[in-house]
């Protein structure tokens, strides 16, 4: 089995952005009580005729251009995503086709927040048994455009966005340590968007009652996400025999900065090494922890051999964390 890590990322968020003052216009909220209870002060908004596809193929080419990797030497596209372009085709074969990756397989892959880590670990599986060299793996979401925006307790939250890495063979003992990943489908409802598929067809009646937007359980799903941020942390670490100590920086899901804080709390970990940029963003789903990942790079807070665990939960509900040792250098097979 070869080690695999990540050589090379890149993230897009759309230019416009829609503050906590501008719910102010139209919602009976204000920017106090959004920040008190969230830390979102900002998120960035797709305008109306931006697919997702064009958001996954913006950070795709960010990612590729990063690791210096042509379109065509891609083997593999995943992307993560709850807001594809379509029911089907898969938005992954969209993102190929507009970035020329004419020899790349693709399929998508839904498990809500916990996609862009459900989409690693999925995508080192090609490359450590040697079926594939390089996988591009893509996390990204418009949820505005699944929203109720007369609903307060979630229109507030959640902003559009994606993120991406590539994955390559990797020096043995650096790139990936470990992965954990869980699923409890009897928690589906807490939170879904119930019309459109199978069980419930678009009709006049499921748009009559917004069935078509994100629905959620929020005390419901926020006592879940404070308790399994934590355990699939610990997991994690446990699974590469490593120690909380151990880690350099714990990049989480961006939910919620009170689910955050939890989490700290119960690992135990300095706040230091904590990424939280979810006052800029909101919640973007499957690209909150690669955009994250992104950033702290670019930002000069990743150094080779650092010790990072990325952790995620969301609708399933799902929860999944991985840990790696970083290095963007990859290993010529």
């Amino acid at each position: 089995m070869r080690s695999v890590g990540i050589v090379g990322i890149g993230s897009y968020v759309p230019e416009n952005i829609v503050t906590n003052k501008d719910f102010e216009l139209f919602l009976d909220t204000n920017d106090e009580w959004i920040i008190s209870r969230t830390g979102i002060k900002q998120r960035h908004i797709a305008p109306k005729d931006m697919p997702v596809s064009e958001l996954c193929y913006q950070a795709g080419l960010k990612a590729l251009e990063d690791a210096q990797i042509a379109p065509e030497e891609v083997d593999l596209i995943i992307v993560a995503t709850i807001t594809p372009d379509y029911a089907f085709p898969a938005t992954a074969c969209l993102v190929a086709d507009r970035l020329g990756a004419r020899n790349a397989a693709g399929f998508d892959l839904e498990a809500g927040c916990s996609g862009f880590v459900y989409g690693v670990v999925t995508g080192s599986q090609f490359i450590a048994t040697g079926m594939y060299k390089t996988v591009l793996v893509i996390g990204g979401e418009t949820l505005s455009k699944v929203l109720n925006w007369k609903d307060r307790s979630t229109c507030i939250l959640f902003g559009d966005g994606a993120g991406a890495a590539v994955l390559q063979p990797v020096k043995e003992g650096f790139g990936f340590l470990g992965f954990e990943l869980g699923s409890d489908g009897s928690g589906g409802a807490l939170l879904s968007q119930p019309a459109g598929g199978s069980m419930y067809p678009a009709s006049l009646e499921t748009v009559e009652k917004n069935l078509h937007t994100l629905q959620m359980e929020g005390k419901e799903v926020y006592k879940f996400a404070v308790r399994v941020m934590g355990e699939v942390s610990l997991k994690v670490l446990k699974n590469a025999d490593l120690k909380i100590e151990d880690v350099d920086l714990l990049i989480p899901h961006q939910a919620n900065i009170r689910i955050v804080d939890a989490a700290v709390r119960r690992l135990g970990i300095s706040p230091d090494k904590v990424v939280v940029n979810l006052d800029k963003y909101g919640n973007m789903s499957a690209a909150s922890i690669p955009v994250a990942l992104d950033e702290t790079f670019k930002s000069g807070r990743i150094a080779e051999g650092d010790i990072i665990v990325m952790a995620g939960f969301g609708t399933g509900l799902t929860w999944g964390a991985c840990v790696l040792k970083w290095t963007k250098v990859g290993l010529e097979v």
